[in-house]
């Protein structure tokens, strides 16, 4: 099904809402890494070229105590002034008749960014009445939340990922291997489904993993869970196998207590019969032993598609996982990798 590009929107005079992933790494309160923000750059400057008046939304980690200045998406604000070269305001909330005075107020070509959209726990259920309020009076949206703006498309980032996932890795080089990671089983299911006609092998890191494995019976302690994804987890697991797709899931997992950098961790095999992540223990990166069977199967490849970190890379204490998998990918010449 042919997808809408902003390129073929007319955007002038307009209110645009864009989803883009800002959740950059932060340490003391600074970018360590703007990778995510530069991806989006294209786009965002397209549309204000374009006369748009953008509204960017986005969440930045796993705030648990709802606002805090710890999660802030000001240091976001201040690096997109940077590299676009004009004043990018950040709004004090995502929602609310302030938010919506500010949006109404914009004139083309200027961009606010709206606070942390994670804020709110209804943004990671879905909630309808949330989405409703975030779209405010937007005319266009580009990327995401599409059920409550009359026009929707997709962003640059977005058009060069589809061409790789329908046209390029039609024919991609064989073994081919996928690595996913990331939190929800839910966000992943086109991509996973997509290619199940396409991969060779599934890698699975990421907090997703622990929605498999609580599928699969095992207890994960107060590990990142989709209650409500369990039944669509096992069809994929039985949907791989009925196939012929490697499913890996990791072996061991990384736990710790503290959701913090510098907090202690243990790595621990909770997998094996009778095993389990201890109940005031979460599971937060993948454990040597997966390090070393996915380097394995990861040596072997030909094609490689990467979406997704194997832990909360964006910690210190928790990255390792994340950046073994990178060392062997970017060691490994031979073969073709798309990573988002």
């Amino acid at each position: 099904m042919p997808k809408l590009s902003i390129q073929s929107l007319d955007v002038n005079q307009k209110e645009v809402l864009m989803r883009a992933d800002f959740n950059v790494p932060l340490k003391q309160g600074a970018i360590t890494d703007d990778t995510r923000i530069t991806a989006a750059l294209p786009s965002i400057q397209h549309l204000i070229q374009g006369g748009a008046k953008l509204v960017l939304c986005s969440h930045l980690g796993r705030p648990k105590a709802g606002a805090t200045a710890e999660f802030s998406l000001k240091p976001v604000a201040e690096r997109l002034s940077q590299l676009l070269g004009q004043n990018v305001a950040l709004a004090a909330d995502c929602i609310g008749d302030e938010v919506l005075a500010q949006r109404a107020a914009l004139q083309p070509g200027q961009v606010l960014l709206l606070e942390n959209t994670r804020f709110y726990p209804e943004e990671e259920k879905n909630d309808r009445s949330f989405a409703e309020k975030l779209a405010g009076k937007a005319e266009i949206f580009v990327n995401d939340v599409t059920h409550f703006v009359k026009q929707s498309a997709m962003g640059f980032l977005m058009a060069r990922e589809l061409e790789y996932l329908v046209d390029k890795l039609d024919q991609a080089e064989r073994p081919f291997v996928v690595i996913m990671g990331g939190a929800k089983v839910s966000d992943k299911i086109q991509v996973i489904n997509a290619l199940m006609a396409k991969a060779d092998t599934f890698i699975i890191g990421g907090a997703m993993a622990y929605t498999f494995r609580k599928a699969q019976g095992y207890q994960v302690g107060k590990s990142l869970v989709e209650n409500d994804k369990l039944e669509l987890a096992l069809e994929i697991l039985k949907n791989a196998e009925a196939k012929g797709i490697r499913f890996l899931l990791p072996a061991d997992t990384r736990i710790t207590q503290e959701f913090k950098d510098g907090a202690e961790t243990q790595d621990i095999t909770p997998y094996a019969e009778g095993g389990s992540i201890p109940a005031d223990w979460e599971g937060i990166d993948i454990g040597p032993v997966a390090v070393a069977e996915f380097s394995k199967e990861i040596a072997g490849a030909k094609t490689i598609l990467w979406n997704g970190p194997m832990g909360v890379f964006e910690i210190g204490s928790f990255a390792e996982g994340t950046r073994a998998i990178a060392r062997w990918r970017l060691g490994h010449r031979s073969e073709q990798v798309w990573s988002r």
